[in-house]
């Protein structure tokens, strides 16, 4: 099950109901304080009107649900990858790479012929790199063994790499219109605020009572419709900062008539958030600069970067370099300069990446020098500042190659 930023998780119907209507004509008002909102008069418990509830739902999802592009022709293939996209990315951000994707890979049988460094490469800045590898393992089973057709059978395509049992359920329901529910935080968040489940939503009892509840809730041939109704409304109307004055089901809601929206879902406990101090190093020789392919497993195995690591207990950020990249490369190396310092947000951790400009520390005239011998690589290159725009790599590190391209300072003027 996902969790998106800011609920990002924003689905349409067909946009041929009304074309050309653009994301900025859906936007709705500005949000309803919690406190403001009043219920309205008869309340309607929802467990005795399911019928009424959903047709008010698909409803209020005919009139203010936003094309996407995904939603024109409904393909196993971009629904398939819209999933996957959207997961811990915004939705303008999620349009945006979807976009570009297309373009690149516009079919499962494109995607398949594509290599590692391309997807990778495609990839990034969306995080989370192990899911752009999975959806090209899974492309490349679709082709192997089901004929380049996209499986349609839950089962089959929770068998896929990478595809867990919500994504297999929102391809089975959006794409084949099958009955299967789809629970998302926005999902999540909707049924525990018009259901009053008075517990965390991912504990054990309030799951299965949210499961259950979005099963009865599916309405008879309207897996497609209503399964994105509830994710919409979850993401624009029912989200942090509910709209309740908004909401189509605010005659059912639970919380809404007892006065504790705020206090549904019930959170669970926070993870801790780490902080985590971190050096890397750009070696330029003779006007190239030292990467390396970091190994095929972790986060971001198979993506380039500067060599580095953490900074350990009594040493120096300078101290740390030096020391690191005779670690993973066997170059002696000196700090010629700073290059100052990037901090980066992940899940639960919070990193502090000190950057430095390096150099050989007895540099020969060999262009380039010795090969390195590295411990934490697959392989490496001596690359011209531009080059380093084709490379798939960390976003930090990202951030620091899109910086030498504008430096002015000791590194474009060292040896």
């Amino acid at each position: 099950m996902r969790s998106r930023q800011h609920s990002p998780r924003q689905t349409v119907r067909d946009p041929g109901r009304q074309p050309g209507r653009s994301p900025e004509q859906h936007s709705l008002p500005l949000p309803v304080p919690v406190h403001g909102a009043v219920p309205p008069p008869g309340h309607r418990p929802p467990e005795d009107h399911v019928p009424e509830l959903q047709q008010a739902l698909l409803a209020w999802f005919d009139a203010h649900a936003r094309p996407l592009p995904w939603r024109r022709h409904y393909t196993p293939y971009e629904v398939w990858i819209s999933e996957v996209m959207l997961q811990q990315t915004q939705m303008e951000r999620g349009v945006s790479y979807f976009v570009r994707w297309m373009e690149r890979f516009p079919d499962l049988p494109a995607l398949a012929a594509a290599s590692e460094e391309e997807v990778l490469h495609a990839w990034e800045g969306l995080g989370y790199y192990s899911r752009a590898r999975n959806l090209l393992a899974a492309a490349r089973t679709v082709m192997r063994e089901h004929g380049g057709v996209f499986p349609s059978e839950p089962e089959a395509i929770r068998a896929l790499p990478g595809i867990g049992p919500y994504t297999a359920a929102a391809v089975a329901s959006i794409a084949f219109q099958l009955p299967v529910p789809c629970i998302d935080a926005n999902v999540e968040r909707v049924i525990a605020r018009v259901f009053d489940v008075d517990s965390p939503v991912r504990s054990g009892p309030a799951a299965a009572r949210i499961a259950a509840l979005a099963r009865r809730l599916l309405p008879e041939g309207e897996a497609r419709r209503h399964n994105q109704a509830m994710m919409e409304l979850g993401a624009l109307v029912c989200g942090k900062k509910p709209r309740c004055g908004q909401c189509p089901l605010a005659r059912h809601c639970a919380a809404l008539h007892l006065g504790i929206v705020h206090e549904r879902p019930v959170p669970g406990k926070k993870a801790e958030i780490t902080p985590i101090e971190v050096v890397t190093g750009v070696l330029r020789h003779h006007g190239r600069i030292f990467v390396q392919k970091r190994l095929p497993h972790g986060a971001w195995g198979g993506l380039w970067e500067f060599p580095g690591g953490r900074v350990e207990s009594g040493e120096t950020p300078e101290q740390a370099v030096v020391r690191e990249f005779a670690e993973e490369t066997g170059f002696a190396v000196r700090v010629s300069a700073p290059l100052g310092l990037i901090r980066h947000g992940y899940t639960t951790y919070r990193v502090r990446l000190h950057c430095f400009a390096l150099e050989l520390l007895a540099p020969d005239g060999a262009q380039p020098p010795r090969p390195p011998v590295l411990t934490a690589a697959s392989a490496w290159r001596w690359l011209e500042r531009g080059e380093l725009e084709s490379l798939a790599m960390p976003a930090a590190h990202r951030k620091l190659a899109d910086s030498l391209t504008v430096a002015q300072g000791p590194l474009l003027t060292a040896p």
